[in-house]
């Protein structure tokens, strides 16, 4: 029978998590409750009581009662909560995990989900799931569902929300006892198929998806990264894990966010871990003419002489300039003199993007030349080959121009 974990505060959510067990024993799966509250006393009889959750911690429940420390006792207690979900998933006593909370409850719940492999059903009902979630979500395959109104106590409107999500978990759970889908590292690239990360936006796809085409055919499984900020931190964490036979980073615009104050950076660690592992890498300069913002009423002013385009209702783009281009490819260069595998930076000279193509409106030689002129520049007496490619980067010449490069640095050639 499957069986579904629940991970919450159960002196401040007894009430609510009691509700989620009796609904989950009703669809059919079996629930294991797991307790990681400190402070008060719980309200319903926990599966694993928080004295167990913090020794799984390396931690004792009646000192960090005493401490009164409550960021302390809610790092501890994630930190005990994951090590148990990991020994019941070990131990095939998990197939899918609910939690609801607030943000101390979010935080310790997520951290557990985090903890597990990709696959296992994971499911957060969540006052903070309309706002920002990438600290809960990290790379992880978290699913979070927004509670409406804040938890506390079974209503009309928080009913029926915690219904859907013991219904989905129970759903989630069977399918997963009975197929077993948990990825772990050892099981990507299976079937004698080597691992290639690709980054990817919509204004470089038509590039991408010929050199992810040209891989398949060369017989690689390509994942792609969507170079949303998100996607960016997960590959490099997958790229950490040493996961990649190569990466083909043709798409760089989380840099462009990071340096300009745009919403999609991926944070200073973008475009290091390849490097640090010795993986090959073809890098490309994907959508360095452009950063992202949201809607157009939330542009900053100081960006609103630029050339500003809606890209869609929720996203707001403008033009990199010479300065800014210069320092990117000074970024750019910088980081992968770091690396210690090799390195070949192709370099579009027609144009980075579909906006930054000839006649589009971010075509602009002269900002375009400033980056290549700062990336030549930066990596002079490096290892990195530099190769110039007399296409846009979107011209499906390019892509296969790139795939098989990155072909011939994996195998030696």
């Amino acid at each position: 029978m499957a069986i579904v974990a629940l991970v919450g505060t159960l002196d401040t959510k007894g009430v609510e998590y009691g509700w989620l067990r009796e609904r989950l024993l009703r669809s059919g799966v079996e629930v294991v409750v797991v307790d990681a509250g400190v402070i008060g006393e719980p309200r319903i009889r926990a599966d694993i009581p928080r004295a167990e959750v913090a020794r799984a911690a390396g931690a004792d429940l009646t000192r960090l009662r005493g401490d009164g420390d409550r960021g302390a006792a809610v790092t501890a207690m994630a930190r005990g909560a994951a090590e148990t979900v990991l020994r019941l998933h070990a131990e095939d006593r998990l197939h899918g995990v609910l939690a609801l909370g607030g943000s101390g409850g979010t935080s310790i719940a997520t951290r557990a989900m985090r903890a597990l492999p990709l696959g296992v059903p994971k499911l957060m009902v969540s006052s903070m799931a309309a706002g920002d979630v990438s600290a809960y979500v990290g790379s992880a395959d978290i699913t979070m569902m927004y509670s409406v109104v804040d938890i506390a106590g079974i209503n009309s409107v928080l009913a029926p929300v915690l219904a859907n999500a013991a219904d989905a978990i129970a759903g989630m759970a069977k399918g997963f006892a009975t197929s077993s889908r948990a990825l772990r590292p050892a099981d990507l690239g299976s079937g004698g198929r080597p691992l290639v990360a690709a980054s990817m936006a919509g204004v470089t796809t038509p590039g991408v998806d010929a050199a992810r085409e040209r891989l398949g055919e060369l017989g690689y499984e390509v994942l792609v990264f969507h170079a949303s900020g998100a996607g960016g931190r997960t590959l490099e964490s997958l790229a950490e894990q040493g996961l990649f036979a190569g990466v083909l980073d043709l798409t760089l615009c989380e840099l462009a966010d990071e340096l300009v104050g745009g919403i999609l950076s991926a944070g200073p660690g973008r475009l290091g871990a390849a490097g640090r592992k010795g993986v090959p890498q073809v890098v490309s300069l994907g959508a360095l003419d452009m950063v992202k913002f949201g809607p157009l009423d939330t542009l900053p002013e100081r960006f609103r002489d630029r050339d500003v385009r809606v890209h869609n209702p929720s996203i707001t783009v403008i033009r990199t300039t010479v300065g800014e281009c210069a320092e990117l490819g000074r970024g750019v260069a910088a980081k992968l003199r770091e690396a210690t595998g090799p390195v070949t930076v192709c370099v579009p000279l027609r144009g980075l993007s579909t906006l930054g193509a000839p006649g589009g409106p971010y075509h602009d030689p002269v900002a375009d030349e400033a980056l290549f002129t700062a990336l030549r520049d930066g990596l002079r007496d490096s290892a990195a080959e530099v190769v110039d490619i007399d296409t846009h980067l979107n011209d499906p010449a390019f892509g296969r121009a790139a795939a098989e490069r990155l072909h011939r640095m994996i195998t030696g050639r």
